[in-house]
């Protein structure tokens, strides 16, 4: 199948994302338009299990849906950042503690019907020590859940958000391979 962008414009340009409209020629001939919202950085998550086994979580204010919702850390990468070092810096900044080991778990595109976000998943083990280093508009609650707890709270709605889920539930299927390797 083939799509053709006749037209493409720019009607949104704000501080994270611009708004494009496109027309394009449909494998039928026939046009229709398409918006699409264009995340200029792409973003790194981290889903922390610590020496127990537990995930931790970061509880923050997500003004989209004006509730506090549990995530994993997660953020922006900065210029020529991997996904691997944002995973690490946000994982510091966000809950003070640094990575022993760092795994790839997934590509993410959260919003595929008219977003170009794309977030790299990660989880680390070996939890080290380090230092919280919130942005100034940044306020997070730090909670700490079991593997089956935090499926339940999936489950039942509490945790809402895609790279959550998808990191834990990703986390859970891979487990037994990374242990063989670690």
């Amino acid at each position: 199948m083939s799509y053709e962008v006749l037209e493409s414009k720019t009607t949104h340009v704000g501080k994270i994302v611009k708004v494009q409209l496109d027309t394009l020629r449909m494998p039928d001939g026939k046009t229709a338009q398409r918006e699409t919202v264009v995340r200029g950085k792409n973003a790194a998550a981290v889903l922390p299990v610590d020496s127990d086994g537990n995930i931790i979580f970061v509880r923050q204010y997500r003004h989209a849906f004006r509730e506090m919702l549990l995530e994993i850390p997660a953020g922006i990468l900065e210029d020529s950042e991997d996904g691997e070092t944002g995973a690490a810096r946000e994982l510091e900044e966000e809950t003070g503690r640094k990575p022993g080991k760092l795994h790839f778990l997934c590509e993410f595109y959260p919003t595929v019907g008219f977003c170009t976000e794309r977030i790299f998943i990660y989880f680390a083990t070996d939890l080290q020590k380090g230092q919280q280093k919130l942005d100034e508009d940044e306020f997070v609650e730090i909670e700490t859940h079991t593997p089956a707890e935090a499926v339940e709270m999936i489950l039942n709605g509490e945790i809402k958000d895609g790279k959550t889920v998808a990191a834990v539930f990703a986390w859970q299927a891979l487990q037994g391979k990374f242990s063989q390797n670690a």
